[in-house]
């Protein structure tokens, strides 16, 4: 039988911890019901694992009331709202089409505007195409209010325009290295917090400059940088600051990847569910983390039920970087639940049809998977037949300057190539020692080596034995 409250349900389940703080923090409810429900809402947001249930002898009129007068709070601060409005705004200017009261509404920003807002850039362009439109029209007393703020401002927006540039050559730098593509990153760290700290530039540029130091931190796994301006940016959500909801998911998916890299996995997972609550253009990028960092725990059926609830969305996706590593994900999390056979058959299918992605996105983390199901099934034969056919012995070597990168192509290869004659037990355990001693200064990825270690080692049980 359908809960009668239903609906309100599944919207209070969309909402987000730092949404309800806001709105707690907001209300001037004067009805103790209304009260009583919004601050259940608010405690079912912070413990998503506990869900208490609404009490449905409250009259429901209350509950579409207060349904409303939260997605009214939340469009008046969300800045991607604020965003559209301005683009609609611009189109109907440009287009000769505005009306009078929309007019009424741009000259009332105009004049109680406070430097800045989250989207400053764009509001001083929309300014821009309307002082034209008010001039031809001779509405002097207006254009005059429009020409001063121009002019009050020019040198905001060309700091901010410059910047802007900044930011994409610091990019191309910083996605190179996460890529790969052998150059540093880590000079842009420095000239990225004062950005992203600096209280005149607008809210988007410093979000920005936060993605980009946030991918620093994942190029030089210098987790510790983040955490300071995590905390500073949790702050201003609670303020209704900086806010929407694409924003809070990328946030609360970051703090997964920030908890995770420090172990603490409850955390993340805490995290990880809530970047998952509303479905934005990164969902499955999120999925894939959550999952993750699940599998990390041992919770390898989660894990896999979580990826087959994300299957529609990764069929749709355009996103062949969000493809590619579900894919390779789905195939762990069969992995770890033993369904060797299906990851294989899964790996086939995929790469039969989408070879050419699977190599541009993503590659080294899809078949360090795939191989490894093979493995578990003694295909020898074949591993090394895909090996030879997608070159992955060569293109392994280019990629060995990753943060994250451990040996796993060239070890299973090895192993193919021992179970299949091609490799003495001596040359195999050479190889292994080799890749051993290249960690030897690197505390961190040798914990990880010997950690992963352990479990190829189950695998060629004769070569390891005394």
């Amino acid at each position: 039988m359908r809960n009668q409250l239903q609906k309100f349900t599944d919207f209070a389940n969309s909402l987000l911890p730092h949404e309800t703080e806001y709105l707690l923090h907001v209300q001037q409810l004067k009805d103790e019901e209304r009260l009583k429900i919004l601050q259940l809402v608010d405690y079912n947001a912070h413990h998503i694992g506990q869900f208490t249930p609404y009490d449905t002898s409250i009259d429901k009129r209350k509950y579409n009331h207060l349904q409303n007068w939260i997605q009214a709070r939340l469009r008046e601060i969300d800045v991607d709202e604020q965003f559209n409005r301005m683009l609609d705004m611009e189109q109907k200017i440009m287009t000769d089409s505005i009306r009078a009261e929309e007019e009424k509404d741009l000259l009332k920003s105009i004049r109680n505007y406070e430097h800045p807002t989250f989207y400053f850039s764009k509001f001083y362009e929309v300014v821009e195409h309307y002082r034209h439109f008010l001039l031809i029209r001779m509405r002097y007393n207006d254009h005059r209010l429009a020409d001063d703020f121009l002019k009050t401002h020019r040198q905001n927006y060309l700091r901010a325009r410059e910047v802007h540039e900044k930011l994409h050559d610091a990019t191309l730098d910083i996605v190179g290295q996460y890529s790969g593509d052998g150059v540093e990153s880590r000079q842009w760290e420095e000239w990225l917090t004062r950005v992203f700290y600096h209280p005149n530039l607008e809210g988007h540029i410093r979000y920005l400059a936060l993605v980009r130091l946030v991918f620093i931190s994942h190029n030089y796994r210098m987790y510790d940088l983040l955490r300071e301006k995590f905390d500073f940016l949790d702050g201003e959500f609670s303020k209704g600051r900086y806010y929407s909801k694409r924003h809070l998911l990328n946030y609360y998916n970051n703090r997964l990847m920030l908890h995770s890299n420090f172990r603490e996995y409850d955390r993340a997972v805490h995290f990880g569910y809530l970047s998952i609550r509303s479905k934005t253009h990164d969902y499955l990028f999120y999925v894939n983390n959550l999952c993750a960092v699940l599998m990390r725990l041992n919770r390898n059926q989660e894990a896999l039920e979580l990826m087959k609830k994300a299957s529609a969305e990764a069929k749709k996706t355009k996103n062949f970087h969000s493809r590619v590593g579900y894919v390779a994900f789905y195939m762990e999390a069969l992995n770890k639940n033993g369904l060797y056979k299906n990851a294989e058959g899964y790996g086939d299918s995929f790469l039969k049809a989408y070879a050419k992605e699977v190599l541009q996105y993503r590659w080294h983390l899809f078949f360090t998977v795939y191989l490894e199901s093979l493995m578990h099934q003694g295909q020898h034969e074949k591993l090394l037949k895909i090996a030879q056919k997608y070159q992955l012995l060569e293109r392994d070597k280019s990629y060995q300057a990753n943060a994250g990168y451990l040996p796993a192509i060239p070890l299973y290869v090895s192993a193919a190539q021992f179970r299949e004659g091609q490799l003495s037990r001596q040359e195999l355990l050479h190889a292994m020692m080799t890749c051993e001693e290249q960690y030897r200064n690197d505390p961190e990825r040798l914990a990880a080596y010997k950690k992963w270690l352990a479990n190829f080692k189950a695998w060629v049980p004769e070569v390891v034995a005394s």
